[in-house]
């Protein structure tokens, strides 16, 4: 060995040595942010107990997903890296997921079993601090949030490529309840098995829907495997973890929650699938019931930028057309006008509408008279912000970027 060899190995020691001493510090110094931390962590919750018991006899829900805005919003802004905004995001939502657990015990209803999308996506927007109680359909949501058995629901509206949840909005005819916010998540399928490789495979289940949007790839890459529907995805893994020929279609998340192995990522036929979800409570102060006209609060506005509202037309000619022409007038912008016929009564239909702006303002006392002279009844179903596109696939998944976190439709 001559003798640069020996420097080489010399200062390679000393670099070495140099990298595990930072590395040391770095961990030491990574322990004292923690403890620092969880010091303020426990402050935080501290400070939401507090409110706990001041809200304690206040009527109404602790979900305030426009003050929860506001906050996730302002912490964006002043945020100055290098910490991902989605990741600082996601990172609060269970922060303030536990901040309501803390001021009260929040159960959340939603389409079961455990391991559906509706369930994730539940999950993902109010935390894993909520108490997420799983229904046997839509309609058993509507019904436990409407007797107070849960606070909250979990409810899909629409969705970007299948249209309308029909079943969702007959409810809102049947049941008093109150949109508080919306959310759309992205909608991407997995192969799920504990079979070694997609060659064996000669069932593959799920729902209906993913089925249906995964023919084609279905058709291309397992073409001798017969679909088989079930209710749920959830259902569908557990019928596929029992059989080593077969899998199931579903959330990337079923498969460490049934401890199966994914075998194929992202098989929707069309990659823009979203969901849009609405999340339903009890009818809140100044919203009215029984299909009475809500009347705003002088002063009031909160910030809300999105209303949803159903209403039945005088039959005439015309009709549909005046409450087009008051909206118009009042430069409200619609997003969304669908009509769904009245159970009992044939062929008399109900409207329902998404319009660009908070009805519930007090500015708009004006319109909302004019709304109800020209409807023969009309109800507003919420008023809320316009809810996030959440695809934390792209988080969770190691082989995905981050920097498409939050596509758009």
């Amino acid at each position: 060995m001559n003798l640069g060899d020996r420097e080489d190995k010399s200062t390679q020691t000393v670099s070495s040595e140099a990298g595990t001493a930072r590395l040391t510090a770095i961990r030491k110094e990574i322990d004292a942010v923690d403890q620092e931390l969880l010091r303020l962590f426990n402050h935080r919750a501290e400070l939401s107990r507090e409110v706990g018991r001041i809200k304690a006899n206040v009527p109404g829900i602790i979900f305030k997903p426009l003050r929860e805005r506001e906050v996730l919003d302002n912490l964006a802004a002043h945020n100055p890296g290098p910490l991902p905004e989605e990741h600082l995001r996601a990172i609060w939502r269970e922060i303030l997921s536990s901040s309501r657990a803390m001021q009260r015990p929040q159960s959340v209803a939603y389409l079961g079993p455990e391991g559906t999308f509706s369930y994730f996506t539940g999950l993902e927007y109010l935390g894993h601090a909520a108490t997420f109680h799983a229904c046997r359909d839509i309609a058993q949501i509507f019904e436990e949030v409407t007797l107070g058995q849960c606070e909250l629901g979990v409810v899909p509206l629409e969705n970007s490529l299948q249209g309308t949840v029909g079943v969702s909005f007959d409810l809102f005819l049947k049941h008093d309840v109150f949109i508080q916010a919306e959310l759309f998540s992205r909608i991407s399928h997995c192969l799920l098995s504990n079979a070694p490789n997609m060659a064996t495979i000669r069932r593959v289940y799920s729902h209906p829907q993913p089925l249906a949007q995964c023919g084609v790839w279905l058709r291309a890459h397992l073409p001798n495997a017969v679909p088989i529907p079930v209710e749920s995805t959830a259902a569908a893994a557990r019928q596929a973890m029992e059989q080593p020929d077969a899998a199931a279609i579903g959330h990337h998340k079923l498969a460490d929650l049934m401890s199966m192995s994914i075998l194929a990522r992202h098989i929707e036929d069309e990659p823009g699938n979203w969901t849009r979800f609405v999340i339903i409570g009890p009818h809140t102060t100044g919203t009215a019931q029984n299909g009475a006209l809500p009347r705003p609060t002088p002063g009031k506005y909160n910030g809300a930028d999105k209303t949803s509202m159903l209403f039945t037309l005088p039959d005439k000619s015309g009709a549909l057309a005046l409450v087009l022409d008051l909206l118009a007038r009042h430069n409200i912008n619609m997003r969304k006008l669908e009509s769904r016929p009245m159970r009992g009564q044939c062929w008399k239909y109900v409207f329902f509408a998404d319009v660009e702006s908070n009805l519930e303002d007090a500015a708009h006392a004006p319109l909302l008279d004019e709304l109800r002279h020209a409807c023969t009844s009309f109800r507003i179903l919420g008023s809320y912000p316009t809810g996030p596109q959440l695809d934390r696939m792209n988080i969770d998944d190691p082989e995905e970027g981050i920097e498409n976190h939050e596509r758009h439709c």
